[in-house]
């Protein structure tokens, strides 16, 4: 590899929306994100709904006029 162009590759803590916290690499200082393996439906077995941006309502709302 060449010297010099390459970012940082550092140890990160990423945090999940649950408030499980665990530790990878990344060049980033830190990572946050909404599902984890501890609360991701596939892995726990329960359903649930993840609303990211409105989308559930958006669905409903459609639904409603038909």
């Amino acid at each position: 590899m060449k010297e010099g162009i390459h970012p940082q590759y550092n140890k990160v803590q990423v945090t999940c929306a649950c408030g499980e916290t665990f530790e990878s690499g990344s060049t980033r200082k830190e990572i946050r994100v909404e599902i984890c393996s501890k609360c991701h439906p596939f892995f726990t077995g329960k359903q649930r709904i993840v609303d990211s941006g409105g989308q559930v309502d958006k669905f409903k709302k459609r639904l409603e006029g038909k």
